[in-house]
């Protein structure tokens, strides 16, 4: 039985809303399915088990995302993190801080760290500068976010795994195909934080925590990143494919073992499960709501909707990816929702399962930090940010964002469609 397009999108905004309530936001998405289920045409039992079915697809993701725990957790505990960041920074200089600032946090989140810790990680770096150099708040956050998108797109983080399963790619590969585009998210970052370096309110010096802990040096730091990115790249290059289930936590052990902290092993594998139980969590819920959208008209009606408005059908991997984005505030939800509910259309277009991974993937970097989703907020938190005055970044945030899309749209057209 398929469930019509009003019940799906009526679902989906009710998710929305509950969301944007402060209702919890698993449970939101839960709901939303279900309400989408029944007003969409289908009886208790049937949507349930569309419920179901959605989150079982979206279990191997989960699994990934558990797995890349442990490489985050090791990689932010052992002081890997903040010691790439430094060394970032102190080879750039204070004439490119904000430039610094912005591959840190790319770096930090491609490397596998969860953005939302990626941007707490080196928010106090960029406080200290911008204390420092007299910049304002929301251009030392749109240097964190930004690079953060940047560094999102190119990663072993949920968003990434989530595209390369539904369209069967190599994770590697997906990493691999937005490389442009970020760098010209950074490109497009520093303009626009140039643009607002002295709009707002500025950091006082009671605001800037300055924590001294011991780090390892930057090879001890890099070398497990390295390790679990050389297992990915393996099967590119032999018949020996490693799958992110093995190489993510591979990567987190060689860090350990590499800074001498073998005997904490037990609490960083703690932490970094501490760190991904959120975002499986969102995962099953929003796994449900696939379930629903992908039983449903709502792909159909999109490209009817694209043909009536003459907009080339190639648009439609960048389309849904914004889209879900916007509707979802997650990076991760959007493109789990999009590339498992439009794959088929996507490829129909024209464009290869890679093409389509990487144009959904970019596109869903879009909206990712409006209100109703967490980045919003633990970023404001990361700068003692009002809500008010975090407002004013989302434009420049979107552009970012927008920009990256257009040029991955871009590549896969010229290049590898």
């Amino acid at each position: 039985m398929q469930i019509t397009t009003f019940g799906a999108i009526f679902g989906l905004f009710t998710a929305i809303i509950l969301i944007i309530k402060k209702f919890q936001p698993v449970y939101s998405l839960m709901l939303g399915a279900l309400v989408g289920g029944l007003i969409g045409g289908c009886h208790l039992s049937q949507t349930v088990e569309y419920m179901i079915n959605g989150a079982k697809d979206i279990s191997p993701s989960i699994l990934r995302v558990l797995a890349s725990g442990v490489l985050a957790g090791c990689l932010i505990k052992t002081g890997s993190v903040n010691k790439i960041s430094e060394e970032i920074i102190k080879l750039l200089g204070t004439d490119k801080a904000i430039l610094g600032i912005a591959i840190s946090t790319m770096v930090l989140a491609g490397v596998g760290v969860n953005l939302d810790v990626a941007i707490i990680t080196v928010a106090p770096i960029g406080m200290y500068i911008g204390n420092k150099l007299s910049y304002s708040k929301i251009s030392i956050l749109l240097a964190l976010a930004g690079g953060g998108k940047a560094g999102n797109i190119i990663s072993p983080n949920p968003n990434t795994l989530a595209v390369s399963e539904n369209f069967n790619i190599t994770l590697l590969n997906v990493m691999a195909s937005n490389i442009v585009p970020a760098i010209c998210g950074i490109f497009i970052t520093v303009i626009l934080t140039k643009l607002i370096i002295d709009k707002g309110s500025k950091f006082e010096q009671s605001n800037i925590l300055q924590e001294k802990k011991e780090m390892p040096t930057l090879f001890r730091s890099l070398i497990g990143p390295l390790v679990s990115i050389w297992l990915l790249f393996l099967g590119n290059i032999s018949s020996v494919s490693i799958d992110p289930l093995i190489a993510l936590p591979l990567g987190g052990i060689v860090c350990v073992i590499a800074t001498g902290n073998i005997k904490k092993l037990n609490n960083y594998l703690a932490y970094g499960v501490s760190q991904m139980q959120g975002v499986c969590i969102l995962l099953i819920g929003t796994g449900t709501l696939a379930g629903i959208i992908q039983m449903s008209n709502l792909q159909n009606s999109t490209i009817t909707v694209l043909e009536v408005l003459s907009v080339p059908q190639f648009l439609l991997a960048p389309i849904s990816g914004m889209l879900m984005s916007l509707a979802t505030a997650s990076s991760t939800a959007g493109a789990t929702i999009a590339s498992s509910t439009f794959k088929e259309a996507i490829i129909s277009s024209g464009f290869s399962a890679l093409n389509g991974a990487s144009i959904v993937n970019a596109g869903s970097s879009a909206f990712e930090q409006l209100p109703h989703g967490s980045l919003f907020h633990t970023s404001a938190k990361s700068v003692n940010m009002g809500i008010k005055e975090r407002f004013t970044l989302l434009p420049y945030e979107i552009m970012v964002g927008f920009s990256m899309t257009v040029v991955s749209t871009l590549i896969n057209i010229m290049f590898f469609k």
